[in-house]
């Protein structure tokens, strides 16, 4: 079960699975003070659309209002950038760098992905490893995780076959 805290019309946490639902809720109220009740509407509608991107359809998330607390204005930029990669695409730790100002600042990324209090609507999971390595995701089940909304969502992991990547290999032509 995931989980989500709201406050108002915001978004200020989501979970993804954990080993229960109690844990779930039990994490979610630590980090928020997050209590159970029915949401509003756009939070609401916000939890279709998780649900929704989670069954395999290409929701669009970037739109849900969310409040991403003390996470400073470089993770925001973070955020902002991998909202923009949409479902079933993936980007790079380095290239999120590039787009933020300097492509050495690739770990600090990774460290604001790491504290994305918002995954699946800031989708940390599409962003991978320079060399298409499934490397970084800190939810519950780990790079497994990612691995299988990165399929849920439709995603090219790693390099496309080419026509010939079967073929026995060839011999040196003899002279």
């Amino acid at each position: 079960m995931c989980g989500v805290a709201w406050c108002g019309e915001t978004v200020v946490a989501t979970r993804l699975p954990d080993v229960t639902p109690e844990h779930t809720i039990g994490l979610l109220a630590t980090r928020t003070g997050a209590t159970q009740g029915a949401p509003p509407g756009a939070v609401r509608h916000a939890i279709q659309s998780m649900i929704a991107l989670l069954e395999g359809e290409k929701e669009d998330l970037s739109t849900i209002a969310c409040d991403f607390g003390r996470a400073g204005s470089f993770a925001e930029k973070v955020y902002a950038i991998a909202r923009a990669v949409p479902p079933g695409a993936t980007s790079t730790y380095g290239a999120i760098a590039s787009e933020v100002g300097d492509k050495s600042f690739a770990r600090r990324v990774g460290q604001a992905l790491g504290r994305n209090p918002v995954p699946i609507i800031v989708p940390c999971h599409r962003i991978i490893g320079a060399d298409g390595k499934l490397v970084g995701f800190s939810a519950d089940g780990g790079v497994e995780m990612k691995l299988r909304m990165l399929e849920i969502e439709g995603a090219q992991i790693g390099s496309t076959p080419g026509l010939f990547d079967n073929l026995p290999l060839a011999t040196k032509p003899g002279r």
